[in-house]
């Protein structure tokens, strides 16, 4: 993820460059030298599944470990990462190339069927001796009333995923890293947070990284009753759990927040989730309830009707025009 840092501009989840492009600092920066690192501050890390827990109807945990998440160096908060796993029937992700910022060309090379699943993830938790990483999963599609193919392969992946399955994360090697959004600026007063299942784990994250005595409105839209979680926070914190209809085409996120009364002084927002809801609460905090554009942080998580293989064609398309 691109991280905007206090620019009104949305967060891109995964890594700087995924396209195989090197940022100017990148270049210029002596740890961009090591050929082992992907755009000055990130590395492949070859790690396997240690354990599964579900945590409701429509998200399951799983905990990563081995001795190369030793140099895996999570900033906490939204801290996002690339993870690369394997199809049905492979031993484990197809990646041809683990050389700096040749990797993404050298992958897109291969037949879809073949090379490495992509897909961005929010660390949810990281912890030492021994090393291992939690990663919650949105189980889109996977339930037994869905039909046959509403799964995507990360779904289906996470799914049936068992201890010993083997992954690749491409994750970073630096805590101070471009892949953290979250990042309120000087004069904050309060922070506003807006999130849906698949920002969950990221928003969870924010709330244990902050103060306790931070002020803080939050409002998590979620598809079941059962997967509200019982996310630890100060006493300044304020959750609001919206569960969304059966069905619905539309979040109730912005018209949660839109109705809300609102504290005093000077906020930071941070939006994350599907990407027209998350325009649409931008929208209104700027342009309604008068939220200084540079105190947004707004990530288009995912797009309805759009897989991720698709979302990253379009950046790339867009970059090279």
């Amino acid at each position: 993820m691109t991280q905007s840092g206090t620019v009104d501009r949305p967060t891109r989840r995964g890594l700087p460059a995924a396209d195989g492009r090197s940022e100017d600092s990148a270049r210029s920066d002596p740890q961009a030298q090591d050929p082992g690192l992907v755009s000055g501050q990130f590395r492949f890390f070859d790690a396997q599944v240690l354990r599964t827990r579900r945590l409701g109807p429509t998200l399951t945990r799983i905990t990563f470990g081995g001795p190369q998440l030793a140099g895996f160096a999570s900033g906490g908060r939204d801290q996002s990462f690339s993870l690369l796993l394997p199809h049905p029937g492979q031993d484990a992700p197809l990646l041809p190339d683990r050389t700096g910022d040749g990797w993404y060309r050298a992958w897109r090379s291969l037949p879809e069927a073949e090379r490495a699943v992509l897909r961005s993830y929010t660390v949810r938790a990281q912890r030492r001796d021994p090393d291992e990483v939690d990663v919650d999963f949105a189980l889109h599609g996977t339930g037994p009333d869905d039909p046959p193919g509403a799964a995507g392969p990360a779904s289906r992946w996470a799914a049936g995923a068992a201890p010993g399955d083997r992954v690749v994360l491409l994750g970073p090697a630096f805590a101070d890293n471009r892949s953290v959004g979250f990042r309120p600026p000087p004069g904050t007063d309060w922070v506003l947070l807006a999130a849906d299942e698949t920002a969950l784990p990221a928003l969870g994250g924010i709330l244990e990284h902050l103060p306790a005595d931070t002020v803080v409105r939050a409002w998590i839209e979620v598809p079941h009753p059962a997967d509200i979680q019982d996310l630890p926070h100060g006493p300044g914190a304020e959750i609001v759990w919206l569960v969304r209809e059966p069905g619905a085409a539309r979040s109730p996120l912005a018209e949660a927040v839109r109705s809300a009364a609102l504290p005093g002084g000077v906020p930071y927002a941070w939006l994350a989730g599907e990407a027209s809801a998350v325009r649409a609460l931008r929208r209104h905090l700027v342009g309604e309830a008068g939220v200084d554009r540079t105190r947004v942080t707004f990530s288009g998580y995912w797009r309805r009707g759009a897989s991720e293989e698709q979302l990253r064609s379009e950046r790339a398309a867009a970059a090279a025009s």
